[in-house]
């Protein structure tokens, strides 16, 4: 297990690779990235249970992440890498022709670490709804972990699977929505209000956490908090505030980040408010 400070380490050489990735081929997804740095750190480092060495897409004896809103697939790419799904260096491929690391994972690339194919907004809870019950049926204890961006509750599907998690009591299930405020077209309050949803997932039966996602000892603290609260005939989903591009100044407070590459004078300035810590690929 890792403790705060080297995972706080990962978190910064992350944030930095996720700027290079995508200003490497000017194209991809850097705002919801940076701000899940921490929140994704957190699970391949501390929380979950997993294989890198051996990985297998059936896996049975291990926990589950499924990545929904998969557009912010530098964060997760670049996790995976350092957990040792695959090397470092392959970072370098992101985006590019021939590539395993497209824009938007997809298992079709055999990278390790991909389960599903995710971009199509809104059907990540319901894949892992099925994770989760075929953990219940062959016995296996191990968990499913989902993420979502908090502008992919405004699919109908999400509420569709949310109900059906609550119906079936999948209690071996944890989903965050990364709750940052923001989405392509600008401001969740203004595209579509999301209205109250710690009150919107209680009423459809589920345990309800918050955290602060960009504080890595709260991250932790929360996800082994619902962890806790698994098998008690409820699933639990957190509700996880961040700031789109975190770490970076001028990509804060703005939805404007959200699918934008920086250029050669911004991916210079982004880098140098970011550490090297693990080296750079």
């Amino acid at each position: 297990m890792a403790d705060i400070l080297t995972l706080k380490s990962v978190a910064a050489q992350v944030r930095r690779d996720i700027i290079r990735m995508v200003h490497g081929v000017q194209s991809g997804h850097p705002g919801g990235s940076l701000g899940c740095a921490d929140f994704i750190t957190a699970l391949y480092f501390e929380i979950m249970q997993v294989n890198p060495e051996n990985f297998k897409i059936n896996e049975s004896d291990e926990d589950l992440f499924f990545l929904s809103n998969g557009h912010i697939s530098p964060v997760w790419y670049s996790v995976l890498a350092h957990r040792g799904y695959f090397p470092v260096s392959e970072l370098a491929t992101f985006r590019k022709l021939n590539t395993r690391l497209q824009g938007h994972p997809t298992p079709a690339e055999h990278l390790p670490g991909i389960r599903m194919a995710s971009g199509s907004l809104g059907q990540g809870l319901s894949v892992a709804c099925g994770a989760a019950l075929a953990k219940k049926m062959i016995n296996d204890t191990h968990l499913v972990y989902s993420l979502h961006g908090d502008g992919e509750l405004q699919e109908g599907q999400i509420w569709e699977a949310a109900m059906f998690a609550a119906a079936k009591g999948i209690d071996n299930l944890i989903s965050t929505v990364d709750f940052n405020g923001k989405q392509i077209d600008g401001p969740t309050e203004k595209v579509l209000s999301l209205g109250n949803l710690h009150a919107k997932w209680e009423s459809f039966g589920w345990i309800v956490l918050e955290m602060n996602g960009n504080d890595m000892q709260n991250v932790v603290d929360t996800l082994n908090l619902a962890k806790s609260n698994t098998g008690k005939g409820k699933p639990v989903v957190i509700i996880m505030k961040t700031e789109m591009g975190m770490g970076v100044d001028f990509m804060m407070g703005t939805h404007k980040w959200h699918g934008n590459a920086p250029n050669n004078e911004q991916c210079e300035k982004a880098l140098a408010q970011l550490p090297v810590t693990l080296g750079d690929y």
